[in-house]
Protein backbone atom coordinates (compact mmCIF):
# COMPACT_ATOMS: atom_id res chain seq x y z
CA UNK A 1 0.00 0.00 0.00
CA UNK A 2 1.55 3.58 -1.32
CA UNK A 3 0.89 6.48 1.25
CA UNK A 4 2.42 10.24 0.35
CA UNK A 5 4.04 10.58 3.72
CA UNK A 6 5.63 13.54 5.29
CA UNK A 7 9.06 12.44 5.84
CA UNK A 8 10.56 15.72 6.88
CA UNK A 9 8.89 18.69 8.36
CA UNK A 10 10.40 21.30 5.93
CA UNK A 11 7.30 21.93 3.20
CA UNK A 12 6.61 20.78 0.11
CA UNK A 13 9.88 19.46 -0.34
CA UNK A 14 9.10 17.35 2.68
CA UNK A 15 6.84 14.88 1.27
CA UNK A 16 7.72 11.56 -0.40
CA UNK A 17 5.26 8.65 -1.32
CA UNK A 18 6.49 5.20 0.95
CA UNK A 19 5.05 1.95 0.72
CA UNK A 20 3.19 0.22 4.04
CA UNK A 21 2.01 -2.31 5.22
CA UNK A 22 -1.70 -3.60 4.13
CA UNK A 23 -4.27 -2.62 6.72
CA UNK A 24 -6.41 -4.80 8.44
CA UNK A 25 -9.84 -3.74 10.84
CA UNK A 26 -9.71 -3.88 14.55
CA UNK A 27 -13.36 -4.25 15.83
CA UNK A 28 -15.39 -1.31 15.21
CA UNK A 29 -13.24 -0.05 12.28
CA UNK A 30 -13.50 -0.28 8.20
CA UNK A 31 -10.84 -0.20 5.96
CA UNK A 32 -11.64 2.18 2.76
CA UNK A 33 -9.99 2.21 -0.65
CA UNK A 34 -9.19 5.93 -1.11
CA UNK A 35 -10.57 7.55 -4.46
CA UNK A 36 -9.92 11.46 -3.02
CA UNK A 37 -8.70 12.80 -0.27
CA UNK A 38 -8.60 16.84 -0.05
CA UNK A 39 -5.97 18.72 1.62
CA UNK A 40 -5.79 21.49 4.46
CA UNK A 41 -3.80 23.91 5.90
CA UNK A 42 -4.03 22.23 8.91
CA UNK A 43 -2.10 19.56 6.99
CA UNK A 44 0.38 22.36 5.86
CA UNK A 45 1.15 23.80 9.30
CA UNK A 46 2.14 20.13 9.91
CA UNK A 47 4.55 20.11 7.29
CA UNK A 48 5.95 23.23 7.72
CA UNK A 49 7.02 21.95 11.47
CA UNK A 50 4.50 24.71 12.73
CA UNK A 51 1.72 22.68 14.44
CA UNK A 52 2.59 21.07 17.93
CA UNK A 53 0.95 17.55 17.05
CA UNK A 54 3.92 16.22 15.27
CA UNK A 55 7.46 16.40 15.24
CA UNK A 56 10.33 14.97 13.87
CA UNK A 57 9.81 11.63 16.32
CA UNK A 58 6.19 10.92 14.70
CA UNK A 59 7.98 10.55 11.18
CA UNK A 60 6.78 9.15 8.43
CA UNK A 61 3.64 10.90 8.83
CA UNK A 62 0.60 10.56 7.11
CA UNK A 63 -1.95 13.51 6.93
CA UNK A 64 -5.22 13.90 5.48
CA UNK A 65 -8.81 14.46 6.47
CA UNK A 66 -10.94 14.71 4.35
CA UNK A 67 -11.56 11.02 2.71
CA UNK A 68 -14.21 9.28 0.33
CA UNK A 69 -13.92 6.19 -1.03
CA UNK A 70 -15.81 2.96 -0.96
CA UNK A 71 -15.64 0.26 1.70
CA UNK A 72 -13.22 -2.23 1.44
CA UNK A 73 -13.76 -4.47 5.04
CA UNK A 74 -15.20 -4.09 7.78
CA UNK A 75 -14.32 -5.22 11.86
CA UNK A 76 -15.93 -7.04 14.13
CA UNK A 77 -19.10 -5.89 15.26
CA UNK A 78 -19.77 -3.23 12.38
CA UNK A 79 -23.11 -2.75 10.89
CA UNK A 80 -23.30 0.60 10.03
CA UNK A 81 -21.24 -0.25 6.57
CA UNK A 82 -20.75 -2.84 4.41
CA UNK A 83 -17.82 -3.66 1.75
CA UNK A 84 -18.96 -2.10 -1.49
CA UNK A 85 -20.45 1.14 0.43
CA UNK A 86 -19.51 4.62 -1.31
CA UNK A 87 -18.58 6.79 1.95
CA UNK A 88 -17.39 9.88 2.94
CA UNK A 89 -15.28 10.18 6.07
CA UNK A 90 -16.29 12.79 9.54
CA UNK A 91 -12.85 13.24 10.52
CA UNK A 92 -14.24 13.81 14.00
CA UNK A 93 -12.35 11.76 16.51
CA UNK A 94 -14.12 12.27 19.83
CA UNK A 95 -14.23 10.07 23.38
CA UNK A 96 -17.98 9.10 23.25
CA UNK A 97 -18.21 9.32 27.59
CA UNK A 98 -17.19 13.06 28.27
CA UNK A 99 -20.47 15.86 29.06
CA UNK A 100 -20.22 17.17 25.92
CA UNK A 101 -20.00 13.92 24.13
CA UNK A 102 -23.20 13.08 26.25
CA UNK A 103 -24.96 16.43 25.98
CA UNK A 104 -23.60 17.69 22.14
CA UNK A 105 -22.29 19.11 20.14
CA UNK A 106 -19.92 16.43 20.14
CA UNK A 107 -16.85 19.44 18.88
CA UNK A 108 -17.13 20.77 22.52
CA UNK A 109 -15.47 17.42 23.37
CA UNK A 110 -13.03 16.99 25.49
CA UNK A 111 -10.59 15.08 24.00
CA UNK A 112 -11.41 16.24 20.73
CA UNK A 113 -9.07 15.51 18.26
CA UNK A 114 -9.03 14.31 14.07
CA UNK A 115 -8.27 11.44 12.16
CA UNK A 116 -5.07 11.62 10.13
CA UNK A 117 -4.26 8.95 7.56
CA UNK A 118 -6.20 10.20 4.28
CA UNK A 119 -3.27 10.47 1.91
CA UNK A 120 -2.85 6.86 0.94
CA UNK A 121 -4.00 3.94 -1.23
CA UNK A 122 -5.97 2.55 2.06
CA UNK A 123 -7.56 4.17 4.85
CA UNK A 124 -8.30 2.53 8.21
CA UNK A 125 -11.21 4.60 10.10
CA UNK A 126 -13.79 4.32 12.89
CA UNK A 127 -16.93 3.30 10.96
CA UNK A 128 -18.99 5.06 12.50
CA UNK A 129 -17.84 8.05 11.13
CA UNK A 130 -18.36 7.29 7.80
CA UNK A 131 -21.60 8.46 5.89
CA UNK A 132 -22.94 6.91 2.81
CA UNK A 133 -22.86 8.91 -0.15
CA UNK A 134 -25.46 9.32 -2.61
CA UNK A 135 -24.39 7.92 -6.53
CA UNK A 136 -24.43 11.03 -7.45
CA UNK A 137 -21.69 13.28 -5.34
CA UNK A 138 -19.09 12.18 -6.91
CA UNK A 139 -15.62 11.03 -4.87
CA UNK A 140 -13.64 14.21 -5.52
CA UNK A 141 -16.98 16.62 -4.64
CA UNK A 142 -17.05 14.45 -1.25
CA UNK A 143 -13.60 14.62 -0.44
CA UNK A 144 -13.42 18.49 -0.53
CA UNK A 145 -16.96 18.71 2.02
CA UNK A 146 -16.19 17.77 4.99
CA UNK A 147 -13.01 20.49 6.89
CA UNK A 148 -13.63 23.72 5.02
CA UNK A 149 -17.63 23.44 4.47
CA UNK A 150 -18.45 21.81 8.72
CA UNK A 151 -16.04 24.35 9.88
CA UNK A 152 -18.14 27.32 7.20
CA UNK A 153 -21.35 25.74 8.25
CA UNK A 154 -21.18 24.93 11.97
CA UNK A 155 -19.85 29.13 12.29
CA UNK A 156 -22.39 30.40 10.71
CA UNK A 157 -25.02 28.31 12.33
CA UNK A 158 -23.67 29.73 16.09
CA UNK A 159 -23.79 33.48 14.29
CA UNK A 160 -27.37 32.58 13.68
CA UNK A 161 -26.73 33.71 10.37
CA UNK A 162 -30.35 33.65 8.06
CA UNK A 163 -32.39 35.45 4.93
CA UNK A 164 -31.52 38.88 4.61
CA UNK A 165 -28.01 39.05 6.86
CA UNK A 166 -24.97 40.77 6.08
CA UNK A 167 -21.58 38.41 6.65
CA UNK A 168 -18.43 39.88 6.79
CA UNK A 169 -15.89 37.05 5.69
CA UNK A 170 -11.99 38.83 5.99
CA UNK A 171 -9.69 36.36 3.75
CA UNK A 172 -12.87 35.68 1.59
CA UNK A 173 -10.58 33.42 -0.88
CA UNK A 174 -9.33 30.74 1.73
CA UNK A 175 -11.00 27.61 1.72
CA UNK A 176 -13.27 28.30 5.22
CA UNK A 177 -13.39 31.80 3.65
CA UNK A 178 -14.88 30.39 0.07
CA UNK A 179 -17.29 27.54 2.17
CA UNK A 180 -18.51 30.86 4.21
CA UNK A 181 -19.20 32.89 1.03
CA UNK A 182 -21.16 29.42 -0.82
CA UNK A 183 -22.67 28.90 2.28
CA UNK A 184 -24.28 31.66 3.43
CA UNK A 185 -25.68 32.19 -0.20
CA UNK A 186 -27.49 28.87 0.38
CA UNK A 187 -28.62 30.15 3.60
CA UNK A 188 -30.26 33.43 1.81
CA UNK A 189 -27.46 36.07 3.31
CA UNK A 190 -25.27 39.02 1.52
CA UNK A 191 -21.22 38.19 2.20
CA UNK A 192 -18.42 41.58 2.32
CA UNK A 193 -15.26 39.70 1.60
CA UNK A 194 -11.59 40.79 1.47
CA UNK A 195 -8.11 39.40 -0.43
CA UNK A 196 -4.79 40.57 -1.26
CA UNK A 197 -5.41 39.36 -4.66
CA UNK A 198 -7.97 41.37 -7.15
CA UNK A 199 -7.88 37.37 -9.54
CA UNK A 200 -8.76 35.53 -6.65
CA UNK A 201 -11.34 37.88 -5.16
CA UNK A 202 -13.00 37.92 -9.12
CA UNK A 203 -13.36 34.33 -8.50
CA UNK A 204 -15.02 34.48 -5.20
CA UNK A 205 -17.49 36.61 -6.67
CA UNK A 206 -18.55 34.38 -9.40
CA UNK A 207 -19.00 31.79 -6.56
CA UNK A 208 -22.13 34.05 -4.52
CA UNK A 209 -19.82 37.04 -3.36
CA UNK A 210 -21.56 40.26 -3.05
CA UNK A 211 -19.04 42.51 -1.87
CA UNK A 212 -15.35 42.50 -2.24
CA UNK A 213 -12.59 44.51 -0.79
CA UNK A 214 -9.13 44.22 -2.89
CA UNK A 215 -6.85 45.25 0.24
CA UNK A 216 -5.27 43.91 3.02
CA UNK A 217 -4.47 47.17 4.69
CA UNK A 218 -6.78 47.25 7.93
CA UNK A 219 -8.02 50.99 7.91
CA UNK A 220 -9.06 50.90 4.26
CA UNK A 221 -11.04 47.37 4.67
CA UNK A 222 -12.65 49.04 8.03
CA UNK A 223 -13.75 52.14 6.03
CA UNK A 224 -14.96 50.20 3.03
CA UNK A 225 -17.43 47.85 5.11
CA UNK A 226 -18.59 50.63 6.85
CA UNK A 227 -19.72 52.36 3.32
CA UNK A 228 -21.37 49.25 2.33
CA UNK A 229 -23.38 48.20 6.08
CA UNK A 230 -22.48 46.78 9.28
CA UNK A 231 -22.43 43.41 9.20
CA UNK A 232 -24.92 40.80 11.38
CA UNK A 233 -21.64 38.53 11.06
CA UNK A 234 -18.50 38.17 10.86
CA UNK A 235 -16.64 34.82 10.09
CA UNK A 236 -13.25 35.12 11.48
CA UNK A 237 -10.72 32.34 10.27
CA UNK A 238 -7.86 34.92 10.26
CA UNK A 239 -7.40 35.54 13.96
CA UNK A 240 -4.98 38.32 14.68
CA UNK A 241 -5.57 41.69 14.05
CA UNK A 242 -8.63 40.81 11.69
CA UNK A 243 -10.38 40.11 15.06
CA UNK A 244 -10.30 43.75 16.14
CA UNK A 245 -11.12 44.86 12.90
CA UNK A 246 -14.35 42.60 13.00
CA UNK A 247 -15.52 43.86 16.31
CA UNK A 248 -15.47 47.68 15.08
CA UNK A 249 -17.26 47.31 12.04
CA UNK A 250 -20.16 44.64 12.99
CA UNK A 251 -23.42 45.70 14.26
CA UNK A 252 -24.48 46.45 17.88
CA UNK A 253 -25.86 43.02 19.05
CA UNK A 254 -23.62 41.51 16.56
CA UNK A 255 -21.39 38.13 16.69
CA UNK A 256 -18.28 37.54 15.33
CA UNK A 257 -17.05 33.65 14.98
CA UNK A 258 -13.10 32.68 15.11
CA UNK A 259 -11.93 29.64 13.80
CA UNK A 260 -8.13 30.21 12.80
CA UNK A 261 -5.26 32.33 13.54
CA UNK A 262 -3.76 32.50 10.32
CA UNK A 263 -2.93 36.19 10.73
CA UNK A 264 -1.56 35.42 14.28
CA UNK A 265 -2.50 34.47 17.48
CA UNK A 266 -2.65 36.85 19.93
CA UNK A 267 -5.61 39.63 19.09
CA UNK A 268 -6.97 42.88 20.81
CA UNK A 269 -10.68 43.50 22.37
CA UNK A 270 -12.25 46.45 22.72
CA UNK A 271 -13.87 45.76 26.43
CA UNK A 272 -16.19 48.46 26.56
CA UNK A 273 -17.55 48.02 22.76
CA UNK A 274 -18.35 44.51 23.57
CA UNK A 275 -20.55 44.77 26.40
CA UNK A 276 -21.95 48.25 25.51
CA UNK A 277 -22.98 47.07 22.12
CA UNK A 278 -24.23 43.58 23.15
CA UNK A 279 -21.59 42.12 20.71
CA UNK A 280 -20.61 38.78 21.07
CA UNK A 281 -16.87 36.81 20.37
CA UNK A 282 -16.83 33.22 20.09
CA UNK A 283 -14.88 30.23 19.35
CA UNK A 284 -15.31 27.56 17.22
CA UNK A 285 -13.71 24.44 15.99
CA UNK A 286 -14.88 21.89 12.78
CA UNK A 287 -18.29 20.87 13.04
CA UNK A 288 -20.64 17.92 13.62
CA UNK A 289 -21.35 14.70 12.01
CA UNK A 290 -24.55 15.66 11.77
CA UNK A 291 -23.21 19.06 9.83
CA UNK A 292 -21.46 17.08 7.24
CA UNK A 293 -24.73 14.56 6.92
CA UNK A 294 -26.49 17.91 5.97
CA UNK A 295 -23.79 19.33 3.84
CA UNK A 296 -23.82 16.08 1.91
CA UNK A 297 -27.27 16.68 1.41
CA UNK A 298 -27.08 20.15 0.21
CA UNK A 299 -24.51 19.24 -2.66
CA UNK A 300 -26.80 15.81 -3.38
CA UNK A 301 -29.91 18.58 -3.62
CA UNK A 302 -27.83 20.75 -6.41
CA UNK A 303 -27.77 23.59 -3.25
CA UNK A 304 -23.79 23.17 -3.10
CA UNK A 305 -21.36 22.72 -5.31
CA UNK A 306 -17.80 23.08 -3.53
CA UNK A 307 -14.92 24.69 -5.50
CA UNK A 308 -12.16 22.82 -6.29
CA UNK A 309 -9.18 23.99 -8.07
CA UNK A 310 -7.19 21.47 -9.23
CA UNK A 311 -6.20 17.60 -8.56
CA UNK A 312 -3.18 15.60 -7.96
CA UNK A 313 -2.19 11.80 -8.16
CA UNK A 314 -0.70 10.49 -5.08
CA UNK A 315 2.76 10.72 -6.54
CA UNK A 316 2.25 14.55 -7.29
CA UNK A 317 0.86 15.78 -3.30
CA UNK A 318 3.88 17.46 -2.60
CA UNK A 319 2.73 19.62 -5.68
CA UNK A 320 -0.58 19.97 -4.28
CA UNK A 321 1.48 21.32 -1.26
CA UNK A 322 3.48 23.78 -3.28
CA UNK A 323 0.24 25.33 -4.57
CA UNK A 324 -1.57 25.42 -1.24
CA UNK A 325 1.84 27.10 0.13
CA UNK A 326 1.48 29.77 -3.33
CA UNK A 327 -2.19 30.98 -1.81
CA UNK A 328 -2.37 31.55 -5.67
CA UNK A 329 -6.07 29.71 -6.73
CA UNK A 330 -9.03 29.53 -5.46
CA UNK A 331 -10.69 26.16 -4.34
CA UNK A 332 -10.08 22.75 -2.72
CA UNK A 333 -6.56 20.85 -3.19
CA UNK A 334 -7.74 17.48 -3.89
CA UNK A 335 -5.13 14.40 -4.29
CA UNK A 336 -6.73 11.55 -6.24
CA UNK A 337 -4.64 7.52 -4.97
Amino acid sequence: MRAAAFTDLIGPDGVSVIDRERLHPSPGEAVVDVAACAINRHDLWILEGDSAMVDTDDLPFVTGLDVAGTVRDVGEGVSSVEPGDRVVLCPNKTCGSCRFCREGPENLCENFSLYHGGLAEVACVAADRLLALPDDVSMTTAAAIPTAYMTAFRMLRRADVGPGDLVFVPGATGGVGVATVQLAAVLGASTIGTSSSAAKLECVQELGLEHGIHSTDIDDIREAVSEIGAPDAVINHLGGEYTALGQQVMRRGGTMVICGRTAGSDSTIDVPDLFLEHKRIVGSTMGTQDDLRRLVGLVAAGDLEPAISETYPLEATGEAFAAMAARERVGKFVVKP
